[in-house]
């Protein structure tokens, strides 16, 4: 076995317009900006999460979409804060799970399943 450390993981999803994408995810509170350089690619923060956005035009949501879980603090005030922030996208409710944690799911426009939960 390796002694190498992991120290972080960044997905990479699946965009159809980089720039909506970008305006998303700061209208659900992460810091946002797009690569300085020629390629469409964007990077989002929010805490110690960071997700990578690389656009596709000929991305198809009903084909590849992508899945990232947020571990976060609380679930119930995060669904609350980005259903107040009015994106577009499907949202289940708040609920609790088999596995102890308190999950929802919001969908996004581009097909990106967001599950986020709690302790």
């Amino acid at each position: 076995m390796s002694a190498v450390a992991f120290t972080k993981a960044a997905p990479v999803v699946p965009v159809r317009d980089l720039d909506a994408a970008l305006e998303r995810y700061r209208r659900l509170g992460f810091e946002a900006r797009a690569y300085d350089g020629p390629d469409r690619y964007g990077f989002v923060e929010r805490g110690a999460v960071q997700v990578h956005l690389t656009e596709s035009p000929e991305h198809d949501p009903l084909r590849t979409g992508a899945v990232v879980y947020l571990y976060v603090s609380d679930a119930d005030a995060v669904h609350a804060e980005w259903r107040a922030a009015g994106v577009e996208g499907r949202f289940t409710e708040p609920a609790d799970t088999p596995y102890a944690l308190r999950e929802f799911t919001f969908v996004d426009v581009d097909g990106t399943a967001h599950r986020v939960g709690s302790p």
